[in-house]
């Protein structure tokens, strides 16, 4: 599998988001430095489970479209005379 990789900004958001929950929750100043590699670890380490249930709940909703769909063609046939 290739690995997740997010743009700069996208990157950049969440090292702020991180650096505010740590300063804000924890009472802990991360530096940028530290808020990259806390980020990075998070991506590495955590990022297949939520990347893998995002695939999952896709996979149910196409299910979910592909039955609808199922549903009309069927409705489509035509009774013999």
């Amino acid at each position: 599998m290739s690995e997740i990789e997010l743009d700069e900004a996208s990157k950049q958001q969440l090292i702020g988001k991180l650096k505010r929950y740590a300063d804000e929750e924890l009472g802990v100043e991360l530096g940028g430095f530290d808020a990259q590699f806390l980020l990075d670890f998070i991506a590495e380490q955590m990022g297949c489970y939520y990347y893998n249930q995002g695939l999952a709940d896709a996979l149910q909703a196409m299910s979910g479209k592909l039955d609808e769909c199922r549903d009309l063609v069927f409705e489509l046939e035509k009774s013999p005379p």
